[in-house]
């Protein structure tokens, strides 16, 4: 291989983001590993890597048999314990949530330990509206997909739970701003990861949002994120699929 062609390998391997001459990082692809990056240092965050690593740590220790994968809608649950403990403590859950991840953070972190040592018997996978503001539903729901197939070949005995990426945003009249539409399209396209074996896709957003909006502030008060409200809401609909696929 050439020396040229094997730095590019080793760049997409190690998620290191390749530089132009004006050392302005490249747009990161929705289906490429990559760390968040700190715009300032050109570095790894640090915050991000300090979570990352105290996950890593979580499944070296093997305990976690459900183990929750996304962003910060995901992190959130760390402030509705009461709700998480009664839905989902019998099934010695692990949150690996980190707010403002993408899908290619998320595969980055689960290519990079936070699936090493733990053998869960499902995953519930919600990602991928940190993207939509700048990505493609095509690239969305192609780094969804990736993530699903770095689980499955990771952790073949699991059973992944695979959530369709919620609803977000008010316009000013009420009704649901465009990236829903772009949501939409990616929901549309990753329900078909569905194989009712290994794979099992559950839209639950008309539980948020019933119709085109508004958004209700009591479930999510800016219009993305759950209040413990939203987080009762979410643990009762997907409890008794869950349930089957902790069996």
């Amino acid at each position: 291989m050439k020396p040229f062609h094997l730095a590019l390998t080793l760049a997409a391997l190690c998620g290191v983001t390749t530089l132009h001459a004006a050392d302005k990082p490249t747009v990161q692809q929705p289906d490429v590993a990559a760390p968040k990056m700190d715009a300032k240092t050109g570095q790894p965050q640090a915050t991000f890597m300090q979570k990352h690593e105290s996950f890593v740590q979580i499944a070296k220790e093997g305990k976690a048999k459900l183990v929750f994968l996304g962003d910060s809608i995901t992190q959130g649950w760390g402030g509705a314990k009461a709700v998480w403990d009664e839905a989902f403590g019998k099934y010695k859950p692990a949150n690996f949530g980190i707010g403002g991840d993408r899908t290619q953070h998320v595969l980055w972190r689960i290519e990079n330990g936070e699936l090493d040592g733990i053998k869960p018997k499902a995953f519930v996978i919600m990602i991928g509206t940190n993207n939509s503001a700048t990505d493609s539903a095509e690239g969305i729901a192609k780094g969804i997909a990736k993530i699903v197939e770095t689980v499955r070949a990771k952790q073949p005995q699991a059973k992944i739970l695979l959530l369709a990426v919620f609803p977000r945003g008010n316009r000013a009249d009420g009704q649901l701003n465009a990236q829903n539409d772009k949501l939409k399209e990616v929901n549309a396209t990753i329900t078909k990861l569905d194989d009712g074996k290994h794979i099992f896709y559950l839209d639950i957003g008309k539980k948020f949002v019933p119709g085109n909006g508004p958004i209700d502030k009591a479930i999510m008060p800016d219009a993305l994120h759950l209040s413990a409200k939203g987080y009762q809401i979410w643990a009762d609909a997907i409890g008794p699929k869950l349930a089957a696929l902790m069996k």
